[in-house]
């Protein structure tokens, strides 16, 4: 695993898996099982594990389309 340079996420809201877990109604077990399959990036801060909260807004969260625009 290579460091990620964090010039490219300077604008990134990184908080602690429980906080993110809370905030999207998920367990952390489920944030770790998607920064292991690379669906979601984590970032290590010492022995901190954090993630993006915007990043998972646009990952996580999915629109359901509807019957009605097919």
């Amino acid at each position: 695993m290579q460091p990620t340079n964090l010039d490219s996420a300077h604008h990134a809201q990184l908080v602690p898996l429980a906080e993110a877990a809370a905030h999207f109604h998920v367990s952390t077990k489920t944030l770790r099982r998607r920064i292991a399959d690379g669906t979601i990036t984590g970032y290590r801060v010492g022995r901190l594990i954090r993630v993006d909260l915007n990043e998972l807004t646009q990952r996580l969260v999915v629109t359901i389309p509807s019957a009605h625009s097919a």
